[in-house]
């Protein structure tokens, strides 16, 4: 996994002061490890327009500009005076060097913008709307400097903003690249080399970034075992029962050894797929909530208090009866309008779906402080996972995955590791893991996915 940062303003001015690495020379290495992409992935490209702003993020862009002097046919287009001192200084440098400082737009094979990057505080006047739709109507590659214009520091897009192919982010990456709204617009995340190795640039964070390395699947390791050496999960089916018989395949193929469906009607199931009356025994996990709906209230209530590991999802957000569990170690696998009820019935917050869309990162961190035992997975663009102050951005997800179904089937794979004894952090992170990572992995047409065809995508992994 990778660290994320808020800010790195703070990292920059570490480097200054504990390594004597000066502003420009932190600026002169961002500037070439962009040269370095471009020249090592656009060869073949002739032209390169370079948009740059007034402040610091336009120096990078001028600096750019110098390095990639006739080596491509370079345009450098100023959107406002410069006004920082960086980016006065690499001005003259480029004037110095003769850099074509052009005075209207004109499309390129190549387009990086360097207008705001993280320094964008405020709304975008009709000028800089104006022109980001212009960029964005070119039909070129597309690099952003550190972030795409338009998106604001805590990952917001208020009116418009820059469709990057590619985002050059400086030194670490920023948390604000990976919220929900920012994944239509950032492309691919490259982090540029500082001058400095990037463990050194960095220091602690509570924020990371999932890698596919971070997928500890349920390989079976141990030759003398039996079904019951894998546990047994526990669906518990409701009113839409589909739901729980999704959740329960997904889980048997993702290998808890045991799985049965706990339903009071008489249920058509897999061979494979057993059907309780009531909690088993030798139960080791519940997965509870997936198509519950109606349901009688102290009956959930003596499964919610069985002392065994619990996934915990849909309905049940929508009912006082969730905050009784709020001090167990439990797995809460909510999507965006199912949190916003959490968050009310929790005293937490009142908000709609668009103001939690707006501060994912925020409201996730709101209710992990409050509850630090719960393992929280908000469901989205990227899934956030949080337990007490760390939290996790699993950024795999596709619009493969904007189905029914698919969301029970999660609820399965968390619930088949923690009957197999995988801590609800753990299960959490690899079955979200799993389940994005399959997701990608679908090679037919995205809009095609249904539960089992993910399901089979799992048991490749």
């Amino acid at each position: 996994m990778q660290k994320l940062f808020d800010e790195v303003n703070s990292l920059d001015k570490r480097c200054y002061e504990k390594f004597l690495l000066s502003e420009d020379l932190l600026m002169e290495h961002a500037a070439s490890s962009m040269a370095l992409y471009i020249s090592e992935n656009h060869s073949s490209y002739k032209s390169i327009l370079i948009i740059c702003g007034s402040g610091n993020n336009g120096a990078d862009g001028i600096t750019l500009a110098r390095l990639l002097h006739t080596k491509f046919d370079v345009k450098l287009y100023l959107f406002s005076d410069a006004k920082s001192e960086m980016a006065k200084l690499q001005l003259q440098r480029a004037h110095a060097l003769g850099v074509n400082v052009v005075d209207e737009l004109s499309n390129a094979d190549v387009i990086v913008d360097c207008i705001f990057g993280t320094g964008l505080n405020k709304p975008l006047n009709q000028n800089c709307e104006n022109l980001i739709n212009t960029l964005n109507s070119y039909e070129s590659i597309k690099i952003a400097c550190d972030i795409p214009s338009g998106i604001n520091s805590l990952g917001q897009v208020e009116s418009v903003a820059l469709e990057a192919d590619v985002t050059i982010t400086m030194g670490a990456l920023k948390t604000s690249l990976f919220t929900d709204v920012a994944k239509d617009y950032v492309g691919k995340i490259v982090v540029a080399d500082l001058g400095i190795q990037r463990n050194l640039y960095e220091l602690d964070s509570n924020k990371y970034l999932l890698d596919e390395s971070d997928m500890n699947l349920p390989f079976r390791n141990k030759k003398n075992s039996h079904k019951g050496s894998f546990g047994h999960l526990n669906v518990v089916a409701g009113c839409k029962k589909g739901a729980g018989i999704i959740a329960a395949k997904a889980a048997f193929g993702f290998g808890a050894g045991l799985v049965s469906v706990v339903c009071h009607e008489n249920l058509d199931l897999p061979y494979h797929i057993m059907q309780t009356h009531f909690i088993s025994e030798n139960c080791t996990a519940i997965a509870i909530g997936m198509g519950l709906g109606k349901y009688e209230t102290q009956e959930i209530r003596r499964l919610l208090n069985k002392d065994v590991a619990k996934i915990i999802d849909a309905d049940l957000f929508y009912d006082e009866l969730i905050c009784e569990v709020l001090n167990q170690e439990v797995v809460l696998t909510p999507h965006p309008k199912e949190f916003v009820s959490l968050l009310k019935l929790c005293a937490i917050a009142d908000i709609d779906v668009s103001e939690l869309q707006n501060n994912r990162f925020l409201y996730v961190q709101m209710f992990s402080k409050k509850y630090p035992k719960v393992v929280l997975l908000l469901k989205g663009a990227n899934v956030i996972i949080s337990q007490n102050e760390k939290l996790f951005v699993n950024s795999f997800g596709s619009a493969v995955l904007s189905k029914g179904g698919s969301g029970d089937v999660l609820s399965g794979l968390v619930g088949s590791l923690l009957a197999q004894g995988y801590k609800a952090l753990d299960a959490a992170i690899t079955a979200s893991l799993a389940h994005a990572i399959a997701s990608r992995n679908y090679k037919k047409n995205n809009y095609s996915l249904i539960p089992s065809h993910l399901v089979e995508e799992i048991r490749k992994l």
